[in-house]
């Protein structure tokens, strides 16, 4: 196992901000990525207005929105049936943030002059980012500039600056330049497919162009997908001073340009309204008519209202999501920072999703995997479970395209999820981590079987729900097979589990497991929507083909689902033949080697009991009541050993087990590896962007962890403990329409039931009922 990684606290400790005090070329590029801003569909990162002149090798301009792709072809030296075919890559879109400042001839750069004060805040309470900044100029004029940026979480398709500038030792001309630029280009990966894509040169071009007065639209389009882009903006300019604005045009750049005779001490303020809009969303026709709405309407309204808004929504959001703990500022810091870039970076739309880097980077092309329903779902459905089901909806919106790639693997029948993709399409040109792990089948109907369970929500699985359970059991079926050497049980073989250190394998623990769990629930809604809902279950018998036979064979492929155990170590053996492989050499490969996938052949890592991250122990998890205490300390126990975490899917997982299980020490370590992964740039590349998967990990170390919530069969479960360093921690969870709040002390947890009428839950094992507003506080035995 790799040693614990702990780094000082890289920005100043406060609960509910971020702030940086000076500027430093330094740490600029992590800079862009902590101070980005999204609303779930556009995200920018956080670049300056001015632009930024410093290496080019300290910074990525980037703007995002989700879902929005370029396709290429995959070229393959040597290419065999089945494999991908289009990559989807999410594209740096239009810069519209960009605000030049002029005074008289000099213009406005933190690399030249001198910065007398600087500061800027991400504000996660009120959801905006702010800078201010005292400049003086190389000739000695000194200006007072503040700039508020915002995305409005309830007009996803907005953005606003407000930019503020006081002259403090002079009077005099000062040029404002607000521009929208579409001469943008993606970041290449080089070789990492963390950091960026293959996409090579311009992907927008420019099709159309409008201008008047300030304001000004670029029309794009992609070249290979073609879809249509429209970026939008309007400025407003307020000042008591004499101006004159000119409207210019540079290949690909629409300028506003704003002349003001200033006077000292007289503040000038630009608001910049900005508004994307794609034929992903809407027919092309009506684009660049909403477009124009939208800014009418939002500067109609003014940057006020807007920042009223957005603390409304977010005081919604925190009274649902936070979590409060009392005696660890920087853990305190580090969760909230988390949950909010979650909040920014998610999909609510039915059409999009959470991306591995959310709309902060470009790294793994703005792909969606697993990650979601197995890492980052869970937090919204236990908190904002509108949001699961928008994430859920979005599944079901690419089943027909998960059929079609079934197809394209040569299985007889049933869905395929692509391992990574945007659009449905698998864009895995590797597939013995990519297309082989089947069990992301398994984690999207986890996450449906979570949901029903948790919101009761039986329309949602009727509707859309079953028809992705049903496909998705199919393919199993057509999958596996019954092995007379393995006593007739059902094996799945050359499979990929979660550890991507370990690929083609036959009966992978984790799999097989999860397949038995998928099989099984197919089964039992299956007979449920015949008995109950027969209307429902004819019109699925027509368009799908459902017959009895299947739904007999899932139980029986379930009921005789293949699981290796290892009798004389008492452990499950991560697949066949896991065992028999030579433990990696832990104690000498320096750590400069890690993460191994960056310096070894995927040869030689396959060769070695080595684990990129949690998979046994992530099945402990998932499907915590199939097994006994003792049986996950000695899984966990042996897989510990082997795992180097170089995944940030890993640590979070081993410190809810961790805690189950009694090892609060460990757990607590492996919490403080997802807590502050991005502000403290544990991994040394989140100046790529964050981490979301790892971002979610927190919740679950807090709530699955500490607070031992689980969900079993519809029953609700805590089983709470205490970290040392901690006075106190309180979190609130919603289930079945209800809302609880538990609260752990040093002796005690105090439960109340906020929402509902009554609400019965398992304290440990003792059965607990709650009235609304009532209160119940027991020991808190360990």
């Amino acid at each position: 196992m790799k040693k614990i990684l702990k780094n000082s606290p890289i920005y100043p400790i406060e609960k509910w901000r971020i702030t940086e005090k000076e500027f430093d070329i330094e740490t600029n590029y992590l800079d862009e990525t902590i101070f980005s801003i999204g609303n779930g569909y556009i995200g920018i990162r956080g670049n300056f207005e001015e632009g930024y002149n410093g290496p080019g090798d300290t910074t990525l301009d980037g703007t995002y929105i989700n879902g929005f792709y370029e396709s290429e072809p995959i070229v393959y030296g040597e290419k065999a049936h089945g494999f991908g075919e289009v990559k989807e890559t999410m594209l740096n879109v239009t810069n519209s943030k960009i605000i030049k400042l002029f005074i008289g001839n000099e213009e406005f750069d933190l690399l030249k002059g001198n910065i007398i004060d600087y500061k800027r805040v991400l504000d996660m309470k009120n959801g905006v980012l702010i800078r201010n900044i005292i400049w003086e100029s190389p000739i000695g004029k000194r200006v007072k500039i503040t700039i508020k940026r915002v995305a409005p979480f309830e007009n996803k398709h907005l953005l606003a600056i407000d930019y503020q500038i006081t002259p403090l030792n002079f009077s005099g001309e000062i040029t404002l330049e607000s521009a929208i630029d579409g001469d943008v280009r993606n970041q290449e990966s080089k070789g990492d497919p963390r950091v960026g894509s293959s996409l090579k040169g311009q992907a927008l071009k420019v099709i159309g162009k409008e201008q008047i007065d300030g304001y000004g639209a670029l029309i794009q389009e992609t070249i290979n997908s073609q879809f249509v882009l429209i970026c939008a903006m309007d400025n407003e300019l307020e000042t008591n001073n004499d101006y004159k604005i000119e409207n210019n045009e540079f290949n690909q750049r629409l300028v506003s340009r704003y002349k003001i005779n200033c006077k000292k001490g007289e503040k000038v303020k630009l608001n910049k309204y900005i508004t994307y809009y794609t034929s992903r969303d809407y027919p092309i026709k009506e684009v660049l008519s909403r477009a124009k709405v939208n800014l009418y309407d939002a500067q109609y309204d003014g940057f006020n209202k807007l920042l009223r808004d957005q603390r409304r929504f977010l005081d919604e959001f925190w009274n649902d999501a936070d979590i409060k703990i009392n005696g660890d500022d920087v853990i305190q810091q580090g969760i909230r920072f988390n949950l909010f870039h979650l909040l920014q970076s998610v999909g609510r739309d039915g059409k999009t999703n959470i991306a591995a880097k959310g709309l902060t980077g470009e790294g793994y092309e703005g792909h969606y995997f697993w990650d979601t329903e197995t890492y980052i779902l869970p937090f919204f459905l236990f908190t904002e479970p509108e949001i699961s089901k928008k994430l859920l909806k979005y599944r079901y919106n690419i089943l027909d395209r998960a059929k079609q790639r079934a197809k394209d693997v040569a299985h007889n029948k049933g869905a395929l999820y692509p391992w990574r993709t945007i659009d449905g399409r698998e864009c895995s040109a590797f597939f013995p981590a990519g297309t082989a792990q089947y069990h992301i089948n398994a984690d999207i109907i986890y996450a449906l079987k979570q949901y029903v369970e948790v919101t009761e929500d039986k329309e949602f699985l009727l509707d859309y729900g079953a028809e992705m359970l049903f496909e998705t059991a199919r393919l199993w079926e057509d999958l596996g097979g019954y092995v007379q050497k393995k006593d007739n049980k059902f094996c799945i073989n050359s499979v990929t589990g979660p550890d991507e250190y370990t690929a083609i394998v036959n009966n992978n623990f984790y799999t097989n497991s999860m397949a038995k769990m998928h099989l099984d629930f197919a089964y039992k809604t299956a007979m449920e929507i015949k008995n109950e809902y027969s209307n429902i279950y004819q019109r699925l018998v027509e368009k799908i083909g459902l017959n009895e036979k299947e739904i007999k064979s899932w139980k029986k492929a379930a009921d005789n689902m293949y699981l290796p155990y290892d009798e004389e170590l008492g452990i499950h053996p991560q697949d066949d033949n896991f065992l028999e492989k030579e433990v990696w050499d832990f104690e000498n490969v320096s750590k400069d080697k890690y993460p191994l996938l960056l310096n070894y052949h995927p040869l030689i890592i396959y060769r070695y009991q080595v684990c990129k991250q949690a998979d046994v122990v992530l099945a402990l998890f998932l499907l915590g009541n199939k097994f006994d205490k003792q049986v996950k300390k000695r899984d966990f126990d042996y897989y510990e050993k082997i795992t180097s975490h170089d995944s940030s899917l890993s640590n979070s997982i081993h410190s809810v087990i961790a805690s189950e299980i009694g090892y609060y020490k460990k757990a607590y370590d492996y919490f403080l590896q997802t807590a502050r992964t991005d502000l403290d740039n544990y991994h040394k590349n989140s100046e790529h962007g964050v981490h979301t998967a790892c971002m979610a990990g927190t919740w679950m170390c807090v709530v699955n962890g500490f607070g031992g919530m689980r969900v079993y069969n519809g029953e609700l479960i805590f089983n709470p403990h205490l970290p040392d360093k901690w006075d106190s921690y309180k979190f609130k969870i919603r289930f079945k329409m209800k809302k609880i709040e538990i609260k752990v002390k040093k002796n005690e947890v105090k439960y109340t039931l906020l929402e509902g009428d009554e609400l019965t839950f398992k304290h440990k094992d003792d059965k607990i009922n709650l009235k609304h507003g009532e209160s119940v506080r027991l020991p808190l035995k360990v």
